[in-house]
């Protein structure tokens, strides 16, 4: 085969890439990232729409075509109709980035069956019903794709209060594998970015002790930003990574590497 130019290695020029909650943080980052390597970007949200329209300006700023779409992840009918006003105004979706999540905080013993539903739907069942629309459109594009699940650390390591939401991220990195296992034969690859601590801006005084004791443990000593995550996401959404599909790749600063005893 002919190999790649490095140089055009993370050129997504002409490539439709969804990121789903993209208003904010994680997923406003990875949408300007893709941006400035040549993708026309979707930018979903639920809730934040202000701040999604902010995010739009800024792709607008780049020079990338952006179109603003509100839906539900966990919700079927409004996943059917991003994807379906994804293909009437842009074109097949080649990325999706599945990011929107929840980060809920409850004692397994006080957790409601709201609580516990809420986390998963939005959590994993959005993964899936966004992947997918996502891949019936690239199978009939007949383009292949790829498919970047936003995990977490805590899918592999457990966190007091977090049942809810470690369950849901494992299930995500799982999922991911067996999606790249029956998808790969479409050139569709899926694979999975977990994050750890990233930076916000309440961080600091909403839970200092937390902090001071992740930049304790942290091999290379601060918390991630929004955009460490984003590069590696560009990896996978781009050709640099066109043999890999179904892997976990755990964006921590090498926090869990660190010895429990």
């Amino acid at each position: 085969m002919a190999f790649i130019h490095p140089s055009r290695l993370f050129d997504l020029t002409g490539r439709v890439a969804v990121i789903t909650g993209a208003g904010v943080g994680i997923g406003a980052g990875i949408a300007n990232r893709f941006a400035q390597a040549g993708a026309a970007i979707v930018i979903n949200y639920r809730s934040h729409e202000e701040e999604a329209r902010i995010v739009a300006a800024e792709v607008e700023k780049i020079g990338r075509q952006v179109l603003v779409v509100q839906a539900d992840v966990s919700n079927s009918a409004d996943v059917a109709r991003l994807f379906e006003e994804v293909r009437v105004q842009m074109g097949a979706v080649d990325i999706l980035v599945n990011n929107s999540g929840i980060y809920p905080k409850s004692d397994l013993l006080d957790m409601s069956e709201q609580d516990w539903d809420e986390t998963l739907d939005i959590n994993l069942k959005g993964v899936f019903l966004c992947t997918q629309a996502a891949a019936r459109q690239m199978i009939e594009a007949g383009k292949g794709g790829s498919i970047v699940n936003i995990g977490s650390i805590e899918g592999i390591n457990p966190a007091a209060g977090h049942t809810h939401y470690a369950a849901s991220k494992a299930g995500v990195a799982m999922f991911g594998m067996n999606a790249a296992l029956e998808l790969g034969k479409y050139n569709i690859r899926i694979n999975t970015v977990s994050p750890g601590l990233i930076n916000a801006p309440a961080l600091p005084t909403a839970w200092p002790e937390g902090l001071e004791r992740w930049l304790n443990r942290c091999p290379l000593g601060r918390v991630g930003e929004p955009e460490d995550v984003a590069d590696v996401c560009l990896f996978f959404a781009s050709d640099a990574s066109r043999w890999v599909t179904g892997t976990q790749l755990l964006v921590d600063g090498g926090v869990m590497t660190t010895q429990i005893y």
